[in-house]
């Protein structure tokens, strides 16, 4: 019995030992945290004596300026009037210095409040900030397409920003690349299938896969695959168009970036790659997905996407071809012949990323995607606010004019919807391009009535916005 009660207080000794020198490791691991971040810690100390966290919704019952007692006003207000971050209150350190971001109202009539942020998609014309005064800087964070918020993507709209982040090129913190996590990732291998065993598994698989569940967007998608497969076999999983069924344990939206998924995906050959909207620089993951799967994606979406694709030949455009009749013809060569087909990867095959654009794109824009080690582009739009505040703050330090910043129409503009070119112009046939055409022509009208009753800087009803809007479209 002797040896084997010290058997066991021996096993027990080093199991006690390796819980301590677990909770020793992480005891180092917190202090580096802490040096590293010992100046964000500390503003956020400083917060904390003279304010709490509060829910959101929550109605501030104190005075709002005083947690900005006792040296805190030194801090600009950036204030989110679309709560997208839910944050009551939080300093946040930037470039040119520290800014209280917040999602509380109540700060609105403080002398600090320097911005307002909006989320695009929740962007209302209930309530706004007015009167705006004169050093109230107007920052609009959108990376959606039109169909979230279509009157934003006429210019009396959206020069009614000072900042702007979206999925335009021409933006101040463009989001183009916003569904792409790095270079790597297009050249990995992980879920490529050989050429030779997708030719086998042709014999069960059509060459085309499409896999949509949000039917019939202003890109009118769905009647472009509708008619191409009265030319060439598709495999069609989602809800829309759907005659083909995934495994259960993958049928469900959250399985999007699954590995099993993937792999279904990896087998076929082509992939189709239809935007919801028609817009320079809207590019999604539809797009990539299939770039980093070895599937050549069969695109349709963004009319410059070539600015953005890995190679020359690594999609195929589907603006390049009159007719879905014409594109399945192409698609039907390259499938029965490897040496074309194989074309489309050779960027892949060789580890090679020929275009300079996309390449400058990923290398310097100041956000991460899925990267722990950077900032998601939500702080970077905070920050790049946040200091563009602070630079006018200096200039008026040194006597000097505030520098004047302004939106222009090419951060968030999009064509209207129209009928395919195949199409007949006089048809009984219903397509829903013809159905998002009223509603975009209507947002001209929004936009224009929501311009005429900001620059009266004054608080209006939604009974005063619709009355113009209608009044605008019966002239």
């Amino acid at each position: 019995m002797i040896p084997i009660w010290g058997k066991k207080f021996w096993i027990y000794c080093i199991l006690v030992a390796f819980f301590f020198l677990l909770v020793t490791l992480q005891v180092f691991l917190e202090l580096g945290r802490f040096e590293k971040q010992k100046k964000a810690r500390a503003l956020l100390q400083d917060v904390q004596k003279h304010t709490e966290s509060r829910p959101i919704g929550y109605t501030e019952k104190h005075n709002p300026h005083e947690v900005f007692d006792h040296g805190m006003n030194k801090y600009p207000i950036m204030l989110w009037w679309s709560p997208l971050t839910g944050e009551s209150g939080r300093l946040g350190q930037c470039e040119r210095g520290t800014c209280f971001f917040t999602i509380n109202r109540t700060y609105y009539e403080n002398p600090m409040t320097k911005a307002f942020l909006f989320y695009g998609t929740d962007f209302n014309i209930d309530n706004l900030p007015l009167p705006r005064k004169s050093y109230h800087e107007w920052a609009l964070f959108h990376e959606e397409s039109p169909k979230n918020n279509y009157k934003l993507f006429h210019p009396p709209a959206i020069t009614l920003f000072n900042h702007t982040a979206t999925f335009s090129q021409h933006s101040h913190l463009p989001l183009t690349s916003q569904y792409l996590e790095n270079l790597q990732s297009l050249k990995s291998y992980q879920f490529m299938v050989p050429i030779q065993n997708k030719n086998m598994l042709r014999r069960r698989l059509a060459p085309l896969v499409y896999v949509q569940s949000d039917c019939d967007p202003p890109s009118d998608r769905d009647t472009y695959v509708g008619e191409l497969m009265k030319f060439i076999a598709v495999d069609s999983y989602g809800d829309c168009l759907h005659n083909r069924d995934l495994p259960d344990q993958v049928n469900n939206p959250s399985s999007m970036d699954d590995a099993q998924f993937y792999r279904i995906l990896a087998q076929y050959k082509f992939i189709l790659a239809f935007e919801n909207a028609v817009c320079d620089d809207y590019i999604t993951e539809k797009l990539w997905r299939p770039l980093k799967l070895g599937v050549v994606p069969v695109y349709y979406g963004a009319p410059n996407v070539m600015d953005w694709l890995p190679s020359n030949k690594s999609a195929i455009v589907v603006n390049r071809f009159f007719s879905p009749r014409e594109l399945a013809e192409h698609i039907k060569q390259m499938d029965t012949n490897d040496t074309l087909y194989m074309e489309y990867l050779e960027w892949k095959l060789q580890d090679r990323i020929s275009n300079t654009k996309l390449v400058s794109a990923i290398r310097d824009r100041k956000w991460g995607v899925q990267d722990i080690t950077q900032e998601n582009y939500i702080d970077a739009f905070e920050c790049m606010v946040c200091n563009k505040v602070w630079d006018n703050m200096h200039l008026k330090d040194k006597g000097l004019p505030a520098k004047q910043w302004k939106a222009e129409s090419s951060h968030l503009n999009c064509p209207g919807p129209e009928l395919f070119p195949f199409m007949p112009r006089h048809t009984s046939r219903s397509s829903m391009r013809d159905m998002w055409k009223p509603s975009f022509q209507q947002s001209r009208k929004e936009a224009k009535a929501l311009r005429i009753l900001v620059e009266r800087n004054k608080n209006f009803t939604n009974q005063e916005f619709w009355n113009l809007v209608f009044k605008s479209g019966s002239e």
